[in-house]
């Protein structure tokens, strides 16, 4: 094999971003390479596995006179207990837990408030009918915010 050749080639590829040289002659292969530095290590985000935990939370009780929807009332207001998104139903394309004149039991789920990738079922603490639904599916929630009129029973 031609040294010089060899030379030749190290000299074309030195200050280059060519890592590797590969070719065949006659006499044989050739195989140059360079070492170009420490590369940059670009790594994608692993993925975060998506766990669904439920946790059952009581919402927030009080009643309250209503001089509004179907006129003056006493009502009781479950309120949600945590900030989060609002869910009527347990999975899109399911049905609502819940529809307006729905009789419920205490104890029965009305919604999904996730919060922070956890979905915590909203009970009823009464047994009524749903007067109001006051959120619309996918709304925000913050602590507090009143979620269901119920009528007791």
């Amino acid at each position: 094999m031609d040294k010089n050749l060899i030379f030749e080639i190290i000299d074309k590829i030195k200050g280059t971003k060519i890592e590797e040289v590969e070719f065949e002659t006659p006499e044989g292969k050739i195989k140059v390479k360079q070492y170009v530095g420490p590369k940059e290590i670009v790594s994608a985000p692993s993925p975060t596995p998506v766990i669904e935990v439920r946790e059952e939370i009581k919402g927030s009780q009080a009643n309250v006179e209503i001089e509004t929807y179907e006129g003056k009332g006493k009502y009781h207001v479950i309120k949600s207990p945590l900030v989060g998104t609002f869910y009527r139903a347990p999975s899109p394309g399911a049905p609502p837990f819940v529809e307006e004149g729905d009789i419920v039991s205490k104890g029965q789920v009305l919604c999904i408030i996730e919060a922070l990738k956890v979905m915590n079922e909203i009970e009823s603490d009464v047994n009524g009918k749903v007067v109001k639904i006051l959120v619309e599916n996918g709304q925000p929630v913050e602590y507090g915010q009143e979620l269901f009129y119920i009528e007791p029973t």
